[in-house]
């Protein structure tokens, strides 16, 4: 039932300017790709925002916690975010807090929550649960998140801290069951409170004892992911050995190709975003160190930037070949398996 109601709640949060974009949005990528040329009426229904690049977990798929950026690491400035917000709240749907670090490390991370939640969006966020003391879960409860995702990727502590280097799983069962009592406290319906399990080989055998400890614990829902790997084709000791929770697939000569086709469109591109820490605009999360910047939203604003040449040739070199551009050569769009 929590998951229709979490359904509910987005839909809920529907006006007319924002349904009217959503229809524009829609317009434009059908017609782009009929057409084979980007055009684009409207503004995007979602964006993702990154609070902050630092994290205390150190991840081997993960270049935040490998600390293997290029660009510059810091956290999200609250003057920035009311700036951005206030420009996009009419239109904007969906708000996720994150893209790499872990957002809770952002000391004002709950009070940019709050403001866009007072406005109406849908908030989302993603964390590694090792911040969820009492008195931060009840500071969640409060801000209005509509939506917590904690990553849980093993249910030993030896499962799990052999993809969450630095972790403690007993932390984030803590932290998880500090959400759940403040949300009961409060009788407060959110956050939709979400466990997602990364399946890799060490932890796949553990997926029926995750479905056991979320439904124990009393979570609102499971998500089983599937994982990137960044240097695949010659296989990897994290790639499952169950093929359907695995992005890539053996071929005959014993290398390893990405299972999805690539074809020369992408929905992501005209309708949502990530803006960095620090202003910069990059078209999806799978440009995780900004090599593809669209903009700086600290010298224009988002509108200029969103029909801007930059993001208009992006979009055309998406139409054109899309196996070309190297963030989209390891694209799954996040695949998820419902549990």
């Amino acid at each position: 039932m929590s998951r229709w109601q979490d359904q509910w709640r987005m839909v809920s949060r529907q006006t007319p300017r924002r349904l009217w974009n959503h229809v524009q949005v829609q317009t434009s990528y059908y017609w782009s790709k009929w057409t084979g040329k980007p055009f684009h009426w409207g503004l995007p229904t979602a964006i993702s925002i990154e609070p902050t690049t630092a994290c205390n977990l150190g991840c081997p798929e993960c270049p935040s916690g490998l600390r293997q950026f290029t660009r510059r690491t810091g956290s999200l400035k609250q003057d920035f975010f009311r700036k951005v917000i206030d420009e996009l709240a009419p239109t904007l749907s969906y708000l996720t807090f994150y893209f790499q670090g872990e957002p809770y490390i952002n000391p004002h991370f709950l009070k940019m929550v709050k403001y866009a939640s007072d406005k109406g969006i849908y908030t989302a966020t993603s964390t590694n649960g090792h911040f969820l003391n009492s008195a931060k879960a009840k500071e969640t409860v409060e801000s209005g998140l509509d939506r917590l995702i904690i990553s849980v990727d093993g249910t030993t502590q030896e499962t799990y801290s052999a993809y969450r280097i630095n972790g403690s799983l007993d932390k984030v069962i803590q932290g998880t069951k500090n959400i759940l009592h403040w949300k009961k406290e409060l009788k407060s319906a959110t956050p939709h409170v979400i466990f997602q399990f990364l399946v890799v080989r060490p932890n796949e055998h553990q997926i029926p004892e995750i479905q056991r400890l979320a439904d124990d614990i009393g979570v609102d829902e499971l998500k089983l992911k599937t994982a990137q790997i960044y240097d695949y084709h010659q296989g990897s000791d994290l790639i499952p050995k169950q093929e359907k929770y695995s992005r890539y697939q053996k071929l005959q000569n014993g290398t390893y190709s990405i299972k999805n086709e690539m074809t020369n469109h992408c929905w992501k591109m005209w309708n949502s975003c990530v803006i960095t820490w620090d202003g910069l605009v990059v078209p999806c999360c799978f440009d995780k160190d900004a090599t593809h910047q669209l903009g700086d939203l600290k010298k224009q604003n988002f509108k200029t930037m969103w029909q801007s040449p930059a993001y208009q040739n992006f979009r055309a070199a998406v139409l054109k070949s899309r196996s070309e551009i190297e963030i989209c050569r390891n694209c799954t769009e996040g695949t998820k398996v419902w549990a």
